[in-house]
């Protein structure tokens, strides 16, 4: 896909500059460094660079051109510059593996930055130990496909994100692995955009991290063992269908981390040893259907903040508590999805439970205010309390449970 869209970027640069040309650059080439290059460039050209390492300070891309590795050229920022700043419409970036940027607390130096610049594409590369990796600010319409980023981040106040976007339009974020950074893809006031395809593992705070990003999907993608899960705040209209959750663990950890955001969806999703699968704060007219949760800790937890959320054909296996809230009114509906510890019956064989499922467990509660109860986790007194709850439910939210629960587990 990403040569297919080069090929045509570049016959549409050479036709918009009336002539097109190649600049080969290497120690044994007519040009050795890739800011002759530039130089010497005119929209539509293609610079072609020969293996070797390159340590060229800032290189700025202001035209309309192509820059193509061979066999992965080093662009070294020595821990002091960023490497490429793309400030043209139109540039193709591909195949190198870029290095050692600066870093900063006062700017966001980055490997690759783009500014205000349309129709960019950064396919192929490698970017090792790095502040910012890819970082867009004020951009649309650009694809970053096919790229491995590698931080060594040790403190979330010393990293920066791998992907990075801000204010921006329309973007392809595809097939990307990300690791080691603050937040593995971050996106703020963005809109129009796909994450597709990526896997974002190991970062110190957030796997993926939506803020004011509205209309936007992101669908079949991986995140696991990151600090705290994904998170997706003050957003509304997002589809987030197809995607793995798994292995986000600790105090403050989720699958997804969901506040302040509205008219949404989520279906199709795994969410696979979680502290909380999901975790819902001021959210409303959520759709959650067609999800697995097995193997967390919670598999959900809802805020009393939470209204006209729908939660249906869902499986709930292994959760070692299904549902948690810290609140008595729930106006969020719970039916027809499988619950591995209903113990219900289904005499009119219609395959849904006759008696509803009560999700929330007295123990739960308390854990939920004394997590020192965890103690007393499969005691015979948590046990008795449960069960008792279940005939006599006077403590759990008399309106949080779902009335026609399946007997069998949903395929999915």
């Amino acid at each position: 896909m990403s040569r297919v869209l080069i090929i045509l970027l570049s016959l549409l640069l050479s036709g918009s500059a009336g002539r097109a040309g190649n600049i080969e650059v290497g120690n044994d080439k007519r040009v050795a460094t890739i800011q002759e290059a530039l130089r010497m460039a005119a929209a539509g050209d293609t610079i072609l660079v020969s293996p070797g390492t390159y340590r060229e300070k800032n290189i700025v891309i202001n035209k309309s051109i192509v820059l193509l590795g061979k066999d992965y050229p080093v662009l070294d920022g020595e821990h002091a510059y960023e490497i490429l700043s793309v400030k043209a419409n139109r540039v193709v970036i591909r195949g190198f593996r870029l290095v050692h940027s600066g870093v900063s607390s006062m700017e966001d130096i980055a490997a690759i930055k783009i500014y205000n610049a349309r129709n960019v594409i950064i396919s192929d590369n490698i970017l090792y130990d790095t502040f910012f990796g890819i970082y867009a600010q004020s951009s649309a319409n650009c694809l970053f496909e096919n790229n491995k980023l590698t931080g060594i981040a040790v403190t979330e106040q010393a990293s920066g994100n791998g992907i990075h976007c801000w204010k921006s339009d329309s973007l392809r974020i595809i097939g990307n692995t990300v690791t080691g950074h603050r937040d593995g893809i971050y996106f703020e006031f963005v809109t129009h955009s796909v994450i597709w395809r990526n896997t974002s593992y190991g970062n110190m705070r957030y796997g993926l991290h939506f803020m004011f990003s509205h209309n936007d999907a992101y669908i079949s993608n991986i995140f696991r063992n990151n600090g705290a899960g994904v998170s997706v705040m003050f957003t509304h209209n997002v589809k987030m269908f197809n995607n793995v959750f798994e292995e986000n663990w600790g105090d403050a950890a989720y699958g997804i981390f969901l506040k302040e955001i509205s008219d949404s969806y989520i279906s199709g999703n795994r969410f696979l040893h979680n502290t909380s699968g999901i975790f819902m704060e001021g959210t409303n007219r959520i759709l959650v259907e067609k999800n697995e949760f097995a193997g967390n800790g919670w598999a959900m937890k809802i805020q009393a903040s939470c209204s006209g959320n729908t939660i249906t054909n869902n499986n709930f296996r292994g959760n070692t508590f299904d549902v948690g809230t810290n609140g008595s009114l729930v106006m969020n509906s719970f039916d027809h999805n499988y619950w591995d510890k209903y113990e219900g019956y289904d005499l009119n064989k219609d395959k849904t439970g006759d008696v509803p499922y009560r999700p929330v467990s007295v123990y739960s509660m308390i854990v939920e205010k004394n997590p020192a109860a965890m103690m007393l986790f499969r005691s015979f007194m948590t046990s008795l309390l449960d069960k008792s709850e279940k005939i006599l439910p006077s403590l759990t939210p008399e309106s949080l449970k779902d009335n026609f629960p399946w007997m069998k587990p949903l395929q999915l």
